[in-house]
């Protein structure tokens, strides 16, 4: 474009224009008179017709050197001998041009083998301000000439804004280039950020600090691909999960399963951020946070059937976790996919054109071809089983936060009247319970011990003694001005949403954080609430 935005080289106005002329067909001032037709030569014989077949019609050739200059009519004593139309220096508008884009790029309008392989294309994306400037238009002149829209759907993406919701600009000082923090986090890191904020129907509100979030999360995953080839997990040959024994694994492959589908059916509907979403919590949570702790006793114990099944579903769960994450960060997995089994891109190929889970008959299909899991029947019992050390863990570290024990601080508990599952579980996975829970001892009792506070995991009361440990009148003033300051913090924010002037003035994504936030709050005051009351009963 030229800073006037003239496409000169884009669809010229079809107007020609010649001198004014009074019934005599005398040269008179006034406005040039304008002759639309579809060509030079069509324009060449409405100006015939209109000055007569005396005068000599000819059409003024431009040059990009005197772009813009008038032509002059010959006359000989106030007669009009010849004319030379100048055609109208402007195109026409950016849209129009733009329109045409889907088949006029493919050779239209011959009928050749590029429009017939590429048109109607599947999707188009776009922003949401260019919808009737542009993509209305596609479909209008698609219909027109092609004799069918150019797509079949419309991704209308988000705009970028800035991590306070205001537009990115120069003058505000808010932009951020996104080469630099391409230099400075990594391509991947960057693009898994704007798939985890992709939702529909709401801006991106980019920070530095989110893109350095997604940065850490590769880490992660490379991290869990280090520890795989200490422990010897490396690409196995053949993976069949309907015969594995062991419950951890059999709940993995259960996890990645969900994780594949859950992400599959994601992109399929566009919810790029759901999709990038439950690779987040698979990757992060459930396979790094999890599975490698709950793991590390079989790959360090004397089993060796259970570490060489342990090794096998973790090297198979890390290649089809790269698989599913290739969409989002393409550079770390196709590494890491030739890291984990050197030579493997030569034999195998890039990662980019390995099958997609569930697209390949390495998987179980039904008869109608569709996939239908990892060729494994999920025992139930298996999910709950881990589910419950996992529910354990995590409400025994809640419940030292909460109470401010000291992280190095190791605590008895005891299981309270617990059934015989649950006392099975326990000594199942007691030195897991013990090292990730940081307890000194767990033991099954018939009641709470003096100086426990007791809380609960599904049907199992768990007793945490801690009187020793603790200040109880500092934990008990701390709760209370928590709870002091989140009822403040939610009354302060209900009265905000009941402002209809807020309501209509602020931004919708600024009103839903807002309720976002009660509804945290209130989750948090709940269980400060509960932690508050069990120190009574020191």
């Amino acid at each position: 474009w030229c800073i006037s935005r003239q496409l000169w080289w884009g669809h010229r106005i079809p107007v020609w224009y010649g001198p004014p002329v009074n019934e005599q067909g005398i040269q008179t001032d006034g406005k040039d008179i304008p002759f639309a037709a579809l060509s030079a030569e069509e324009a060449v014989a409405a100006a015939q017709t209109f000055y007569g077949e005396k005068v000599e019609i000819g059409i003024w050739e431009q040059a990009e050197s005197n772009f813009g200059v008038q032509a002059s009519s010959g006359t000989s004593g106030g007669e009009l001998l010849s004319v030379t139309l100048r055609r109208d220096e402007d195109v026409l508008d950016t849209w129009f041009s733009s329109a045409l884009w889907p088949f006029s790029t493919q050779g239209w309008p011959e009928n050749t083998e590029d429009l017939s392989a590429f048109y109607p294309g599947a999707v188009l994306v776009t922003a949401f301000d260019i919808i009737f400037f542009w993509v209305a238009r596609m479909m209008m002149q698609g219909i027109e000439f092609m004799g069918e829209v150019p797509f079949k759907d419309v991704y209308i993406h988000a705009l970028v804004l800035d991590e306070k919701g205001q537009k990115m600009s120069k003058s505000k000082g808010n932009a951020m280039d996104p080469l630099e923090m391409v230099d400075e986090f990594g391509a991947d890191a960057l693009r898994f950020t704007f798939g985890r904020l992709a939702g529909q129907g709401r801006n991106i509100r980019l920070s530095k600090q989110a893109v350095e979030g997604n940065r850490n999360f590769g880490s992660k995953l490379w991290s869990a691909a280090r520890f795989a080839e200490m422990n010897e997990c490396g690409a196995p040959d053949s993976f069949d999960a309907s015969t594995l024994k062991q419950a951890v694994n059999q709940w993995i492959i259960g996890e990645l399963e969900t994780c594949a589908r859950d992400v599959t059916q994601s992109i399929e509907d566009y919810r790029f951020n759901d999709a990038a979403g439950a690779l987040y919590k698979f990757i992060w949570n459930q396979l790094c946070d999890w599975y490698l702790e709950l793991v590390k006793p079989s790959l360090a114990g004397d089993d060796e059937a259970a570490k060489t099944e342990t090794r096998d579903t973790l090297g198979f769960v890390l290649d089809e976790t790269l698989k599913i994450l290739h969409p989002f960060m393409p550079f770390l997995t196709e590494e890491l996919w030739e890291a984990r089994a050197p030579g493997r891109t030569e034999a195998a190929g890039f990662l980019m054109a390995q099958g997609w889970p569930g697209c390949s008959d390495a998987y179980r299909q039904d008869t109608d071809g569709i996939w239908t899991g990892y060729g494994q029947d999920m025992d139930s019992s298996a999910a709950a089983e881990i589910g419950w050390v996992q529910d354990m863990i995590s409400e025994v570290r809640s419940v030292r936060g909460d109470l401010g024990v000291p992280g190095g601080s190791k605590v008895p508990l005891a299981l309270v009247g617990a059934s015989a599952e649950a006392a099975t579980r326990a000594e199942t996975y007691r030195d897991i319970l013990t090292r990730l829970a940081r307890l000194e001892t767990l033991t099954v009792t018939d009641t709470a011990p003096e100086g426990s506070v007791s809380t609960v995991v599904g049907d199992t009361t768990v007793a945490l003694q801690i009187a020793d440990i603790i200040d109880v009148a500092e934990a008990k003033a701390l709760l209370d001005k928590e709870i002091a300051q989140l009822t403040k913090d939610i009354a302060a924010t209900e009265k905000k949403l009941g402002n209809a002037n807020f309501l209509d003035r602020a931004p919708p994504e600024i009103v839903e954080e807002n309720r976002d936030r009660i509804v945290e709050w209130s989750a948090r005051l709940d269980k400060v609430k509960l932690a508050r009351t069990a120190l009574d009963t020191l």
